[in-house]
């Protein structure tokens, strides 16, 4: 093995060789375990919320894997509608042309281009983080099976009346003309105003004065709402208002949706551009009042561009002009004709579109819907019953709360690039449904030549992606891999897409395969920066997962991180934070420091808060584990590791660490089983480090020196045994520098194999099971420490034997001291050790205790009383004159209230710790002092 740990020499010669041999494909044999892949965008690129979820997947997969599972890790890609689209379109920009320039059917083309050429970084970077994936059975949401599947369950669904065309109001982002998800929305709170505005009664005594942050929806207003208990205004219900500037007239309703404590208790109802207002207008339209209002009171009032419309109930100054000038003008008018009561200022939430910028629109238009309380039913009942679980169980009422309150979807989106809706109209406006236009013609018995146009629109990327989970396998046939993979076993993905895409998959899964998509559903937090903080773009705190792989230096950095910003102003800040934050750019971790990285910070249902300083601390793992694999195979190779039948004797050492390393297995196996991949590294890691390699090798050492050749064997067999294990422990989290240790290990624990991956995952054997050998070597160790800590204490140098006297110990103490001698006296350091009789005294000594056991440690002529004096001394004027600094930071209010809370509690625990230090130097000193 090289000298040094090298990630880069040694990840992407194993996935080549995993890759080629074929050793992610699913097997014959075995149950199936299958895991579907959250299929991300085509356009993107690794975040570290995608990194962490394959990691964990990936976990599972090579656990099940080595279980014997037929397993299949499902991969693919979403073709991600919108985005692709724009990315294409500024593309196009930059060429001088639109979309509209080359047509539909060219621009389409364009993209396919695009995708085959440029939509392969997001499975490179899949590749780099060790994802074992079946890549044979790639599959792409626009591909032809895909798409056979897509287009089978939208006529499937029409035929059932579960899908229609209708007029509702939607998201409209007026940049991509489009109807947009509400994952596409992103409302933040900013400053805004309120403008209360009279609106006179007709009978002409008096007005009622109603409060809006919208104050150009007032064109499209069908009437004022009151609340029915509100006495204020209760005699004015079926009176009719003047509607300001419009000539209007439109009446008064009760609505207990209207809260009488906000603002003036008066709402105005705008249904076509305000989804609250549509509700209201909804359960109103019955009334023969609303009825009679131009077009029943639902009067769409702005363009696709969110200009105001050239409609005659509009008036003509404000036709054309783009919803915020018209604002303007409007307030101006009203202030003119002294309707305009006041303006306030007024926080509020304001929906933009995630990848425009622009404030979204509700707007009336047609749009294709799936009708969807007769899918929500059972998949409802799916969860309640227990066929599905999440984990965290609590995620089950966020699922609950939303489909019990479920309202149809939207399907259809006005872009190019999708899965065109198979539906067909003529020229009576009449709609055809079909698999194809053939078919429409066939089964309508249209000739042709009877004209027949496609609808434009494409269907919501959503749609597409709520089949993954069977139209990956095959389906509409009925393939082996369907029979065989479905139910799949667990979704790992992210809270924020329970609506959007869980619950689609589970409606989608139980219609159309009669069965739940998943038995469990994992849901993990959002990956945030080492304060907590969301990571973004504009706070120029996002990492990418490849950089901390292979490293990145500074300006390259910030370069990254500046560049293509939508708000250039924030450049230098993010600059600055960047250098400030990383002066050093970032080292090159590799890829099994990261993904223990993100094991060990995977406990359910809990945000993630990424600190750089932990992928360093297992970096420095990796680096342990590789050293103590050189030391094992420098002291195996060429000799018996007890592999020829000759006789072995294995220590009480030998037994710990074997019984040890059995309950780590059975704790690792139980956390990866619950999905606390937290817990199974901590075990790992606790393991390797701190028993094996801080402790076994140190005693194995010894035992290797120690007479007998069966005791030689038997210390070399427990070392590959142990190590060999270990790495089949912790392969599904690092797996490259487990398989290369192993590869090297295997042999001389009599081991064959081509791979680590495909060997059996460590199962605990109760023989192994050795609670005696594991209690004489916790006392070993803890008497080891004891006078390792009075060394330190005293500052005694670690070379220098030590004469010791013990007291008070039982038979047990005894027999434990006698049989492990050779260990505690070349780990102790030890040059005698005499027993004093129980009431025997001792002279001035340092004492440890192990039990009730007392270890004393005579400091006559151990130490030079004044030299260790001066230098405690030192140590405590330092503490004394930082103390007080620390105290009055946390005893200044101001500091108390504006500090963020990590870093106060990051300030009480330096305050504690200065405290504790104090006490111990002082307690240190009165002890040399007495001497």
């Amino acid at each position: 093995m090289d000298k040094t740990y090298a990630p880069h020499a040694i990840e992407q010669r194993w996935y080549n060789t995993w890759e080629e041999n074929g050793y992610f494909a699913a097997k014959a044999e075995g149950d199936s375990y299958c895991i579907m892949i959250p299929p991300p965008n085509v356009t993107g690129s690794l975040h570290m919320g995608h990194a962490f979820q394959d990691t964990v997947m990936d976990a599972l997969i090579r656990y099940h894997r080595m279980q014997g599972h037929s397993t299949l890790w499902q991969v693919g890609t979403d073709h991600a509608g919108i985005a692709t689209q724009m990315v294409v379109e500024r593309l196009c920009n930059a060429e001088g042309k639109t979309r509209h320039d080359y047509g539909r059917e060219k621009f389409v083309e364009r993209v396919w281009q695009w995708k085959e050429e440029s939509g392969g970084m997001i499975t490179k970077q899949l590749r780099r983080m060790g994802s074992s994936v079946d890549w044979s059975r790639e599959r792409f949401t626009m591909d032809k099976g895909m798409s056979d599947a897509v287009q089978e369950v939208f006529v499937r669904l029409y035929e059932e009346g579960l899908i229609y065309r209708g007029k509702r109001l939607v998201n409209w982002d007026p940049v991509l003309h489009t109807a947009v998800s509400d994952l596409e929305v992103l409302s933040e709170e900013e400053n805004g105003s309120m403008w209360h505005i009279r609106y006179p009664l007709s009978n002409g005594q008096g007005h009622l004065i109603v409060a809006t942050t919208r104050p150009e929806t007032l064109l499209g207003d069908a009437a004022v709402a009151i609340h029915s208990g509100d006495e204020r205004y209760r005699h004015l219900l079926g009176e009719f208002l003047e509607l300001p500037l419009t000539g209007r007239k439109i009446p008064v309703i009760a609505d207990d949706y209207v809260d009488p404590e906000f603002g003036t208790g008066c709402v105005k109802i705008t249904p076509a551009h305000d989804f609250n207002d549509y509700e209201v207008w909804t359960r109103h339209r019955a009334n023969a009042v609303i009825q009679d209002l131009p077009h029943g009171g639902l009067i769409n009032i702005f363009t696709r561009d969110a200009s105001v419309a050239d409609d005659e109930l509009i008036p003509e100054q404000y036709r054309g002009l783009d919803r915020f000038e018209a604002r303007k003008r409007i307030v101006a008018d009203l202030e003119a004709a002294g309707l305009l009561e006041k303006i306030a200022d007024h926080k509020l939430m304001v929906p933009r579109g995630d990848r425009t910028g622009a404030v979204i629109e509700p707007f009336l238009t047609d749009q294709w819907y799936v009708k969807v309380a007769p899918l929500a039913k059972p998949a409802i009942e799916a969860v309640e019953n227990g066929d599905i679980k999440f984990v965290p169980d609590n995620w089950k009422n966020t699922y609950f709360e939303w489909m019990r309150n479920i309202q149809d979807w939207c399907i259809s989106r006005q872009i190019w690039w999708g899965h065109r809706i198979p539906a067909w109209y003529d020229e009576a406006g009449n709609t055809y449904v079909g698999r194809s236009e053939q078919a429409v013609r066939e089964r309508h018995h249209l000739p042709a030549d009877y004209p027949l146009r496609q609808d434009e629109d494409v269907l919501d990327t959503w749609f597409s992606s709520a089949l993954w989970p069977f139209s990956t396998l095959g389906w509409p046939d009925r393939t082996p891999e369907l029979a065989r993979h479905y139910p799949t076993s667990v979704l790992v993905t992210g809270f924020d897409i329970i609506f959007f895409w869980v619950a689609r998959m589970i409606m989608m899964g139980l219609k159309f395969q009669g069965d739940v998509p998943f038995k469990e559903v994992y849901i993990h937090g959002l990956v945030r920066d080492a304060e907590g903080q969301k990571m973004s773009k504009s706070k120029g705190n996002v990492l990418d997962p490849i950089d901390i792989i292979d490293g990145i230096d500074l300006e390259s950095l910030v370069a990254k991180r500046i560049s293509g910003m939508m708000q250039p102003h924030l450049a230098k800040k993010i600059e600055q934070a960047t250098r400030k934050q990383f002066p050093d750019g970032i080292p090159s971790f590799g890829t099994d420091a990261l993904r223990f990285t993100f094991a060990s910070l995977a406990s359910t249902g809990r945000d993630i808060r990424f600190d750089l300083a932990r992928t360093e601390g297992y970096r420095n793992f990796c680096n342990k584990l590789w050293n103590a694999a050189r030391y094992v195979l420098m002291n195996t190779e060429g000799h018996d590791n007890g592999l020829s039948g000759e006789p072995m004797t294995l220590t009480q050492v030998d037994r710990w660490i074997l019984a040890r390393l059995n309950q780590v297995i059975g704790s690792t196996r139980q956390a990866i089983d619950h999905y606390r991949f937290d817990l199974a590294a901590q075990s790992i890691y606790e393991f390797i480090w701190n028993e094996f390699c801080d402790w076994y090798l140190e005693l194995a050492k010894i035992s290797l020196q120690a007479d007998g050749d069966a005791l030689q064997r038997g210390t070399r067999n427990t070392l590959v045994t142990v190590l060999e294990t270990a790495l089949r422990l912790a392969h599904p989290i690092i797996p490259f520098i487990t398989e290369e240790i192993w590869q090297r290990v295997a042999p001389l624990a009599g081991i064959q194999g081509e791979t680590i991956m495909l060997q059996p995952y460590p199962a605990a054997d109760p023989a192994l099971d050795d609670p005696e050998a594991v209690a004489e070597t916790e006392w070993v160790m803890n008497f080891i420490l004891g006078v390792r800590r009075i060394r330190g204490e005293m500052n005694i140098a670690p070379g220098k034997p030590l004469s010791i006297l013990l007291q008070n110990g039982s038979e047990k103490d005894r027999v434990y001291f006698e049989s492990s001698r050779m260990y505690l006296y070349r780990l102790g350091r030890l040059e005698s050790a005499t027993w004093l009789a129980d009431e025997e005294a001792a002279p001035e000594s340092a004492i440890a205790l192990v039990g009730a056991l007392k270890i004393l440690i005579p400091m006559a002529g151990l130490i030079d009383k004044d030299a260790e004096l001066a230098r405690l001394d030192k140590e405590i004027q330092k503490i004394r004159k930082e103390l007080p600094r620390v105290e009055g930071k946390l005893n200044n209010s101001d500091f108390v209230n504006k500090a963020p809370p990590e870093v106060l509690k990051k300030e009480e625990q330096k305050l504690a710790e200065l405290r504790s230090s104090l006490d111990n130097l002082e307690q240190q000193r009165r002890k040399i002092q007495s001497l």
